[in-house]
Order: C-alpha cells, then sequence, then structure tokens
C-alpha cells in the first residue's frame, strides 16, 4: 500500500519518497506483523478453541506430552495472516516474485490446514492420505519453480553489476561465482529443495517453540542476504550474484519474521497454541522457495541445520530399522531422543536456538568468505 502512494504520488509530495526505502518499508514491516500476532493472538486462540480445533497427542510419544491433548492448533493462521497484512501494507506488490511467494505459500498453507481440519475436526486418524498430500506438495512446488524460472526470475548478464550467471546456475557456499549450470535439471532440483524444506519443518515443529524460534535466524538471514543480494553496489563488493529486485524479499522477510515473534509469545512453553500442519507446511515451503529465488539452494543445508538434524534422524531411524531391525535412537526426530534421556523440553528448546544461531552465523559469513 505505502509503496502505491510513493509510486503514485511521489512527484507531486516528496515526503512520499520516504516510503521507497526498503529499509523503512522492512523494518516497519516486520513491527507490523509482530503487533498484528500479538493483537489477533488472543482472538485466533479463542475462535480455534470455540470450534474445537485441538491437538491430539501421538499417544507412543514422551508421557509428558500428554497434557498437551486438547491444545488449539491451526495457530499458523495467526503466522500467515499477521504476514500477508503486513506485506500488503508495506510491501512491492509491483514485484511479481513476491506475488508468487505469497501465492504458493499461502497455498502450503491451505493444504496444511485440510491436513490440520482432516485430524481435529473429522477425527481421520493420520489426517490426509500421505499420497494424497505429498501429490499436492509436488504440485505446488511444480507451480513455483516453473513459473519463477520461466516468467518472474531473473539472471545477470551485467558483469558491472556483480557476478555475471544464468537463473539455472548453481552456486556452493564459499566458492566465487557459479559453479555449474544444471540447465532442466534445476526444475526437479528446486523442487526437491522446496519439497525437503517443508518436510523437514515439518518435523520439527515437535516442541513447545522450537520450530517457532528456529525458523526465525534463517528468514532474518535470507533478509540480511535479499537485501545486499538486490542492492548493485553491495553485491558487487561482496562477490555475490546480484538479483534485480532481490532487496524487495526483505521486506517479504522481515514480515514473517516479526509474525513469528508474535506467535513465539503464544507457542512458548507451556504453549497456548499449535501451529499445526497450517503453519509448519507454509514455513518450510516458503524457506524453500527463498532459497530458490536468493541462489541459495546449497547454503540452505547449513542455514536449515536444525531442520537438516531433525529430518536426517528420521531418514537414519527408518533406514536402521528395515536393514538392521534396530533403532538408532530412542525415537525420532531427535528431539524426542533427547527429552527421553531425560533432557527438559525447554533445554531442548533452547539449545537448538542456539545451534540456529550458529548455523546463521556461518551461512552469514559465506558472504565474504569466497
Amino acid at each position: 500500500m505505502f509503496y502505491w502512494i510513493f509510486d503514485t504520488f511521489s512527484d507531486d509530495f516528496g515526503f512520499f519518497r520516504i516510503f521507497s526505502y526498503v529499509t523503512l518499508r522492512a523494518l516497519f514491516a516486520g513491527i507490523t506483523s509482530m503487533f498484528l500476532s500479538f493483537f489477533l493472538g488472543k482472538k485466533i486462540i479463542k475462535y480455534l478453541q470455540n470450534l474445537k480445533f485441538r491437538e491430539s497427542i501421538r499417544t507412543d510419544g514422551p508421557e509428558s506430552h500428554a497434557s498437551k491433548s486438547g491444545t488449539p492448533t491451526m495457530g499458523g493462521l495467526m503466522i500467515v495472516s499477521s504476514m500477508l497484512l503486513s506485506i500488503l501494507i508495506w510491501g512491492n506488490l509491483f514485484n511479481t516474485t513476491i506475488l508468487l511467494l505469497l501465492a504458493i505459500s499461502i497455498g502450503f498453507s491451505a493444504l496444511g490446514f485440510s491436513d490440520d481440519y482432516m485430524k481435529a475436526i473429522l477425527k481421520v486418524k493420520g489426517g490426509m492420505r500421505a499420497r494424497t498430500k505429498f501429490l499436492i506438495t509436488i504440485i505446488l512446488s511444480l507451480t513455483f519453480v516453473i513459473l519463477y524460472y520461466y516468467f518472474t526470475g531473473k539472471a545477470n548478464p551485467n558483469p558491472q553489476k556483480g557476478i555475471v550467471f544464468e537463473i539455472t546456475d548453481l552456486f556452493v557456499p564459499f566458492i566465487k561465482g557459479p559453479i555449474l549450470s544444471i540447465g532442466l535439471f534445476a526444475i526437479p532440483f528446486a523442487v526437491l529443495v522446496i519439497i525437503g524444506s517443508s518436510h523437514a519443518v515439518n518435523l520439527t515443529d515437535g516442541l513447545d517453540g522450537l520450530a517457532t524460534g528456529t525458523m526465525l535466524f534463517p528468514a532474518i538471514s535470507f533478509g540480511i542476504i535479499a537485501y545486499v543480494s538486490g542492492t548493485p553496489i553491495a553485491a558487487n563488493y561482496l562477490n555475490i550474484p546480484y538479483l534485480p529486485g532481490a532487496h524487495e524479499y526483505s521486506v517479504f522477510l522481515s514480515a514473517l519474521a516479526g509474525s513469528l515473534i508474535g506467535f513465539l509469545w503464544f507457542n512458548s512453553h507451556p504453549a497456548e497454541v499449535f501451529m499445526g500442519d497450517t503453519g509448519s507446511l507454509f514455513l518450510g515451503a516458503t524457506l524453500g522457495m527463498v532459497a530458490i529465488v536468493l541462489k541459495k539452494e546449497i547454503l540452505l543445508v547449513i542455514l536449515g541445520g536444525v531442520f537438516v538434524m531433525e529430518a536426517l534422524s528420521v531418514i537414519l531411524q527408518v533406514a536402521s530399522f528395515k536393514l538392521r531391525g534396530k533403532r538408532i535412537f530412542r525415537m525420532s526426530p531427535i528431539h524426542h531422543h533427547f527429552e527421553l534421556m531425560g533432557v527438559p523440553e525447554e533445554k531442548i528448546v533452547i539449545r537448538f536456538w542456539i545451534l540456529g544461531i550458529i548455523f546463521a552465523l556461518v551461512s552469514l559469513s559465506t558472504l565474504k568468505i569466497q
């Protein structure tokens, strides 16, 4: 909205040029979404309680989780709504990639909502069929990737503005410039990134505040990377790919970070609301899509290290049990393993947050160390 005001009236009223500054709009986007979460939080929680959208706790999990049964779920609606409203106010809606990110991320949230609804209201054990859910995930991911690569994605053919590259080139952390062009393989690769990211965040959402807090660090880090990647002088100085219009993604990511902080107010231990698949699929898919548009698909493995660790623990557990008939962990994902070892939930969450901060700092160091 404010960017439209600048675009429409800046020639007549010079004051409105202030809304052209990405840094200002990113700052206020974060503040707006955070306070919208605070404002909407109690209302949404009460609404979810009245509709009896309550979490059913798995019986084979840690005994301490039994007390969480009945806690409202689908709290991801709080994250999505506050972020969306903030972006509508502060974002540049002329940027087609922003619109694409919004549309597909909301699609993933709708998929998660359907799954939550089937579990909480229709009492379908396990929710939506895994095959159906996976197929829709592929369709949404493929839609994003095709639209991005063929319509909104931009390469940089200008050597005066950072590294020259093509949109299908692959970048690796700590190495200057693209290592190779993967051509048409970029499409299945990008789909794999989105699907892997969405499921990894979904697996991490098992303790109060764990996925919410851990997601903050990639959101903030990608916000910084987006700003410098979309600024020619900064991109050229840091020898990173210059991505036209990418600085606008920092508004999107700041709004996301603010909504996460607001949601964490209610999701911290003991949680008043859970995000459910409505939130976790949305967050994971958004993280994957942002990694693609910033050309940081490989860096996501480092930046999302906690999510990777959680997903790997499940893969290793299943593989070990099928091949050897033995489990590696007491329970997977790995945060449950530590719970069954007697580590308090709050300590596990805070330690995983610390790991998230470390992974974020390492990731940001790749901007200069190459």
